[in-house]
């Protein structure tokens, strides 16, 4: 039946530029398919590929998701600071911006909800330098080029979409932890996830994105989501501690298109049921639907598209969400 759907969705071009789906209901596989389209790595074009369930697929923004939940393990072990911390302090080699009270404001959790106050633009392309991602990748140093932004409003007020909010989280996860990014995650996610498919991007610097840089397979993207459908619990080994998911996914702000974000996550109502998702470029997405049981990862190609989250959403409320609440 979801095939079914599925295909009658496509041939009616409502979801272009889909890559792949997998969509997964109490551990049952309800649907996987996989496609074929241009893709890119980043800014490296990899020309049209036919995707198979072995494909790495960027996860853009996704990443971020993956991020808050590292976090989360890593406070659960000590090793990094509580989201109540001033911020500034641990970047001590910033005395200046330090020194500035209304700086020195900054928690952990103004990063962990992108509520810096601090000016940030990411609305042009990805592969412009008028993007404030893009502008911190290319910086000689990217902390001090999102902690000295300027000052926009007082921290806490308002979401404004930051992948340098992230950036700032996954430097102290890799001073907490002594290891790099991808380091640490294959270690206390990704391996005990069985997850061996993997590669993290970094910048020209050498640091692997946390806001960006993860490439997983579809299956690999869900498995991630059924983990937090589980409650942190893998095989009966507890991989992120409850207290955490349950305060990652509490709602905090409100995004500018009515969604409500948590730390890295995003929360809202769809037909009815309460969702929890990570949002990509592009299209890639991993939606969890707790009261269906349900985990549906999405990746697509229409990068930088105005329209882009058209083919995720088909997907969820065109094709899987009918499926498995219809009537019996």
């Amino acid at each position: 039946m979801l095939r079914d759907r599925l295909d009658e969705v496509l041939r009616a071009g409502e979801a272009p530029g889909l890559h792949g789906v997998v969509a997964l209901q109490g551990g049952r596989t309800l649907l996987e398919h996989y496609g074929t389209g241009e893709d890119a790595s980043w800014a490296d074009r990899l020309g049209v590929v036919e995707f198979g369930p072995d494909t790495l697929h960027d996860l853009r923004s996704v990443t971020k998701s993956v991020t808050g939940l590292l976090y989360g393990i890593a406070l659960g072990e000590g090793l990094v600071p509580p989201p109540g911390d001033p911020l500034l302090p641990h970047f001590p080699e910033y005395p200046d911006l330090a020194a500035d009270p209304r700086r020195a404001a900054l928690t952990v959790e103004h990063a962990l909800t992108m509520s810096l106050g601090l000016e940030w633009r990411e609305d042009p392309p990805y592969d412009s330098p008028a993007n404030a991602e893009i502008a911190m990748e290319l910086a000689p140093d990217r902390y001090r080029f999102v902690l000295e932004r300027p000052i926009a409003e007082p921290p806490g007020v308002r979401w404004a979409y930051s992948g340098g909010a992230t950036a700032l989280l996954g430097r102290l996860i890799a001073d907490g932890t002594g290891r790099s990014l991808p380091a640490y995650a294959e270690e206390v996610l990704l391996t005990p996830l069985g997850i061996d498919r993997y590669h993290w991007i970094t910048g020209r610097d050498g640091t692997p994105s946390a806001a960006s840089g993860l490439r997983l397979t579809p299956r690999g993207l869900a498995r991630i989501g059924e983990l937090v459908l589980a409650g942190g619990v893998w095989d009966g080994r507890r991989i992120v501690p409850q207290d955490w998911l349950r305060t990652m996914l509490e709602p905090r702000l409100e995004t500018s298109w009515d969604a409500q974000y948590g730390y890295q996550w995003y929360i809202q109502p769809v037909a009815g049921h309460h969702l929890v998702a990570g949002m990509g470029n592009g299209g890639q997405r991993l939606y969890v639907l707790p009261d269906l049981h349900l985990v549906v990862a999405v990746t697509a190609g229409n990068y930088d598209h105005p329209e882009q989250w058209r083919t995720p959403q088909a997907v969820l409320e065109r094709v899987v969400l009918p499926a498995v609440t219809a009537p019996a």
